[in-house]
């Protein structure tokens, strides 16, 4: 039997065994080292489980809080795209009642547009036909004037024979008196009467003026007494072939005597006579004192006479005055009807503009079409 040692654990000594003690202690070592093997890898397993299962502890965590960080993110996804359906859903409110407010308000100018067309259209028409009136008045004074024209190369003759008539008459039956005719084209009466008396001493003057003409004419009277001013005249005459409506043969009109052919050589002498007694008069009444007398020439001169007439001819004057002003008035109405037209105008403008901004979905409005029945072109969109 082959001897077997075996080292002492303590000192290192070999010690003498048996082959069966060897193969005892060798069983028993190698199931000490396989109980140390088996614990260290129980052990390890142990320590790998532990710290597997630390790590996924740490995963889960992990895990968990990406899972809860990504519910949070969804839910705050959720929550604005909440917001956005409600921010949605008010824009869409907010737009219906948008659209609904342009239709209310395209409608309500679409009845004042209709109503503004409408005053424009009637007074539109109402102009046109004052304008019509307007042309056929103008042109009634277009054919008047031309009659007028035609006619007046014939009246003016005529009117020289009248004059041409009235002066010899008066030379013819007052040979005393000096005739003056005044030149044709000159400022004036047709005829100055400077009258005297047997003694050849002045007694005063009366200017004549003819008219052979159709109808009578106020203004006549008005030119006629700046002549008899400007003369100095005490009397003035008018000899016409028409007289002013409520005379017949003679008679007298703001201070002139007006007269027809068949009269006035009878108020010729009349108003003669007139004349010479007045200055015959005053001749008798040159012995009163110098006051009187200067008194009694002016009330009774043509001085006097002529300062009243002045005055209620600047009455007159006044009259006419606020006649025009009224007329001024009325043309300002005028002006402001044209300035309504030109708003008429701007509104219609603002239609069209609006139509070429908004297209064909603006509604239609029939006054202004281009024809009745027939709706305007779309714009270009």
């Amino acid at each position: 039997m082959t001897g077997t040692t075996l080292n002492c654990p303590n000192c290192g000594h070999p010690i003498a065994i048996s082959e069966a003690l060897a193969a005892q202690v060798r069983a028993e070592v190698e199931a000490e080292a396989r109980a140390r093997e088996a614990e260290r890898i129980r052990a390890a397993a142990a320590q790998a489980e532990a710290r597997a299962r630390e790590q996924a502890a740490a995963e889960l965590t992990l895990l968990r809080e990406q899972l809860a960080e990504q519910q949070q993110k969804t839910r705050e996804a959720q929550a604005a795209e909440l917001a956005l359906r409600k921010e949605k859903a008010a824009l869409e409110d907010r737009q219906r009642e948008l659209d609904l407010e342009v239709a209310r308000r395209l409608e309500a100018e679409k009845q004042r547009l209709e109503e503004a067309i409408r005053r424009a259209a009637s007074e539109e028409q109402a102009l046109k036909l004052r304008e019509k009136d307007k042309q056929i008045e103008d042109l009634k004074k277009l054919l008047d004037e031309a009659k007028r024209k035609s006619e007046q190369g014939s009246q003016e003759r005529q009117g020289e024979a009248l004059e041409i008539d009235i002066e010899a008459m008066l030379k013819t039956r007052f040979p005393l008196d000096e005739i003056r005719p005044v030149k044709k084209g000159a400022r004036g009466a047709d005829v100055v009467q400077i009258v005297r008396n047997e003694s050849l001493a002045e007694c005063g003057a009366i200017v004549w003026e003819a008219k052979n003409a159709k109808h009578w004419q106020p203004a006549w009277i008005g030119k006629l007494k700046d002549d008899q001013r400007e003369a100095g005249a005490a009397l003035a005459v008018l000899v016409a072939t028409n007289l002013p409506e409520g005379i017949r043969g003679f008679g007298l009109v703001e201070g002139v005597w007006v007269a027809d052919l068949a009269t006035y050589p009878a108020l010729a002498a009349v108003l003669r006579t007139q004349l010479v007694e007045v200055a015959r008069a005053r001749a008798v009444a040159s012995g009163v004192g110098a006051k009187m007398e200067a008194l009694y020439a002016y009330l009774t001169g043509e001085d006097f006479r002529h300062r009243v007439e002045a005055i209620v001819e600047t009455f007159g004057a006044m009259q006419q005055q606020l006649e025009r002003e009224r007329r001024a008035m009325e043309r300002q109405w005028a002006e402001r009807e044209k300035q309504l037209e030109r708003v008429v105008q701007n509104t219609v403008r603002m239609y069209g503009e609006i139509r070429g901004v908004v297209g064909s979905s603006l509604p239609e409005i029939p006054a202004l079409s281009l024809e009745e029945g027939s709706e305007l072109p779309p714009p270009r969109d």
